[in-house]
């Protein structure tokens, strides 16, 4: 378990309160807010929650205020504010906020990455951006979530990042470099190693990502273990071994949650049907689909959508 907690954290700077305030700000209620800013959702939970399923895509998520718990498959991260977590891919993974009150909300920022940025920072950075240490645990350095703490200089960029809101007419131009320097500031810092393993392109992490985003792009298609091996010039067995590392699942078991998830978007948005959105996602039964759907969601199809609509509070950190 990686835990990261408010004692651990030091050189606070006066970024961080003025960070709570323009996240209060731009947040009055409870909710995952979305920002003039298309790469920025602001999230603010006024209560403690129960575990909830979610996929993250490849972001950076700053905790301000509170604190959460985060379960990729064995693995359980929390984390407190200030601190951060970068995920390197998209991940199936179940949250829970662990510490808010109305008085003292749990405050987060969550700030879409494309990879393909990263790669083209750390290629012009050089030597000049930290390579992985041997010091690390293996396993530590290739899972696809990883938190650090959110030093003074972070802090600052991100407090840059969010001033934006306050000048529209500035975002356009501004925005792509405030956002481009937290990448760097990400990457020459202690989640630097993580991020280059995965941009490198000889990496195994890399290759894994690009596994992974086969997958996500034809989750309704028949998993073939040999073909993806293939294409990340691996064998089945270390393709097995490695994609268990990044992503704390099986690949069948990563294809079942991204098809569920999928299935469950489909539902809420577009109105389908159980039996529709199971074909649409890739079953062949219903009956199948409804049981999985069950175990990983807590009810079945119609009851979990039906109890989503009507829910309004916030149920799923960034």
């Amino acid at each position: 378990m990686t835990v990261i907690a408010p004692e651990q954290i030091t050189h606070f700077s006066d970024s961080l309160p003025q960070l709570g305030q323009v996240v209060r700000r731009w947040s009055p209620l409870e909710d995952i807010q979305d920002t003039a800013i298309a790469e920025v959702q602001l999230v603010r939970v006024d209560a403690p929650t129960s575990f909830h399923c979610a996929v993250y895509e490849p972001c950076l998520c700053f905790v301000i205020q509170g604190s959460k718990t985060v379960l990729l498959g064995d693995k359980e991260i929390v984390y407190s504010g200030p601190s951060y977590m970068a995920s390197a891919v998209h991940l199936p993974v179940v949250g829970r906020i662990d510490h808010a009150a109305p008085e003292q909300p749990f405050l987060a920022v969550k700030v879409r990455v494309d990879p393909q940025e990263v790669a083209g920072l750390i290629l012009e950075l050089g030597d000049k951006a930290p390579s992985a240490g041997h010091d690390a645990i293996c396993s530590e350095m290739d899972c696809g979530l990883k938190s650090a703490p959110m030093d003074a200089r972070m802090q600052g960029a991100l407090y840059r990042l969010l001033s934006l809101l306050d000048a529209p007419e500035d975002i356009p131009v501004l925005s792509p470099l405030a956002r481009r320097e937290l990448i760097y500031r990400a990457l020459m810092g202690e989640m630097g190693p993580h991020m280059r393993r995965f941009a490198a392109s000889d990496s195994q992490a890399n290759r894994i990502a690009q596994v992974i985003y086969a997958l996500k792009e034809h989750y309704a298609q028949p998993l073939k273990i040999r073909e993806l091996a293939a294409s990340a010039n691996m064998s089945e067995s270390t393709l097995y071994h490695s994609f268990r590392q990044v992503t704390r699942m099986s690949p069948l078991q990563y294809q079942k949650k991204l098809r569920l998830h999928e299935a469950r978007r489909l539902m809420l948005a577009e109105g389908l049907e159980a039996a529709t959105a199971s074909y649409r996602v890739g079953y062949e039964s219903p009956s199948h689909f409804s049981r999985e759907y069950s175990r990983m969601f807590g009810a079945p199809p119609r009851a979990d959508v039906s109890q989503l609509r009507g829910t309004q509070a916030t149920s799923v950190p960034a």
